[in-house]
């Protein structure tokens, strides 16, 4: 098996994550060896810590064994890489993974897939057109209680889902994401994670109705409640918050109500409880969807096969599902058609 080299695109809080997953994977064994490491600040940014909702490996990196570069250029000039893993700022994801694509280079990049749908699809088209595999690091399709999740809903075992509901909050990033322009806000960039669940777990809603508000000058809604409408008149919601302060930390939770069973995870801990028996804790990978995802994708690349659990057709008709969520709210919760300009899933 072809021994991959892989170049890592950004190394802000996210960066890190990949970057301590890549060196987790090389010491298992991982056919995949990652070379460059490439940011504009990288001098300033490997001598310091980067905050996120879930810590990093390291506070400090040391990154003298990797060839470092502030120019992506300057990198592909000098490197030969089979994979880029791109951790930029969303308004930066699209022409650059066209870019990498055309250049015979497999990209994994960073959630939500682009700014707008629009550029989203320019990049499927990409991937399909240069026939490259590009991967969506929509995490949570790889995060194992979601997995297991997704396992109840396809297999029919505990019969139809009646209702459900998603939560996922916490405190307000900073920097470039506080910026609504830039990132879309709280809606674009948090509460993507679950309206691709939904999306994953059921197909695109035929509506959506939103509430969402602002409350951080110029950084878009900062919270959502959103509930989506489905033909069998399944009841869901999803909500998100990032403007949770004090001592609240971050929370990612789902309930799940089936025809014979409902599932809870909360406080990063999985229940399910059959209607008709005692309530059990399944057993579950203790791995996060960060290193699943990356795991995966360099094995799809090794392989030679489409990234079949995360296309970049799926992560563009959950971006779409968005844009009709900020259409909704934006006219105080109205109903909104979900209109995808291509057939996604």
């Amino acid at each position: 098996m072809m021994m991959l080299k892989a170049g890592l695109i950004g190394f802000g809080f996210m960066g890190r994550m990949h970057f301590d997953n890549y060196v987790r994977l090389m010491n298992e064994g991982a056919q995949v060896q990652l070379v460059a490491v490439c940011d504009s600040r990288i001098e300033q940014l490997k001598n310091t810590s980067a905050g996120g909702n879930i810590a990093t490996a390291q506070e400090v990196y040391d990154l003298s064994t990797y060839n470092l570069y502030e120019s992506v250029e300057e990198m592909l000039e000098n490197e030969e890489l089979d994979i880029v893993n791109l951790t930029l700022p969303t308004p930066l994801h699209a022409d650059l993974t066209i870019s990498l694509l055309q250049q015979g280079i497999h990209v994994m990049c960073e959630k939500p897939i682009a700014r707008t749908s629009q550029e989203a699809w320019r990049m499927a088209e990409a991937a399909k057109s240069t026939g490259k595999t590009l991967m969506i690091g929509q995490c949570l399709r790889f995060w194992p209680a979601y997995e297991y999740m997704k396992q109840c809903v396809t297999d029919g075992r505990y019969g139809e889902v009646l209702s459900g509901s998603f939560f996922r909050g916490g405190a307000t990033p900073q920097g470039w994401f506080r910026n609504g322009e830039l990132s879309g806000g709280c809606m674009l960039d948090m509460h993507i994670h679950d309206t691709d669940m939904i999306n994953w777990l059921f197909g695109q809603p035929e509506a959506v109705s939103s509430v969402a508000r602002n409350v951080i000058t110029g950084s878009a809604y900062d919270m959502v409640s959103t509930n989506y409408i489905y033909a069998d008149g399944k009841v869901l919601n999803a909500q998100a918050d990032w403007t949770l302060q004090g001592e609240f930390g971050f929370a990612m939770t789902f309930r799940l109500n089936f025809e014979g069973a409902n599932i809870v995870f909360e406080q990063d801990h999985l229940k399910v409880n059959p209607n008709d028996g005692p309530s059990f804790s399944p057993e579950l990978s203790p791995d996060m969807g960060y290193y699943r995802e990356i795991q995966y994708f360099i094995e799809v690349v090794q392989n030679g096969q489409p990234a079949s659990v995360c296309t970049p057709e799926s992560a563009a008709a959950s971006l779409e599902i968005i844009e009709a969520e900020i259409r909704s709210a934006d006219n105080r919760g109205a109903l909104e058609r979900v209109q995808l300009t291509r057939l996604g899933k």
